[in-house]
């Protein structure tokens, strides 16, 4: 691989062109940090800039390590995510319930109070008593 077919391959992957900045080819609006890739005589160097400073993290003989290693760094999308346990699905399933009732009995609590009056308890079957009529 040489750096244009780099350019390329970023491009096909979506990698945004303001992430890096590939010696000859051209790029986007430059971000205050981004991967760089430029021939430094004869070598590869490979590493990220950013505020103006150049810190090279790899050197390469050839460029087509370089462009791979480059490559490598920019699509790499990490390790897959750890399915949750049992523990944390059920409070994923279950805790959002009780996350919403406490929000709806705050909203209620909220409500009543700009009424004026305070709020009654909930009924056994789940509703509310209505407050006594303002008077």
């Amino acid at each position: 691989m040489d750096r244009f077919e780099l350019c390329r391959a970023l491009r096909s992957a979506g990698v945004p062109e303001a992430y890096y900045e590939i010696q000859d080819c051209p790029h986007g609006p430059c971000t205050t940090a981004r991967y760089f890739l430029e021939e430094r005589g004869g070598q590869w160097a490979v590493g990220v800039q950013e505020r103006g400073t150049r810190q090279v993290w790899e050197r390469f003989t050839d460029e087509d390590r370089a462009c791979r290693w480059l490559h490598a760094r920019l699509t790499d999308e990490g390790p897959p995510p750890e399915p949750p346990t049992a523990e944390e699905m059920d409070q994923l399933l279950h805790g959002g319930e009780a996350t919403q009732r406490r929000a709806r009995e705050a909203l209620d609590r909220a409500l009543a109070e700009a009424r004026g009056h305070t709020t009654e308890e909930p009924r056994p079957d789940g509703g509310r008593a209505q407050p006594p009529p303002a008077g």
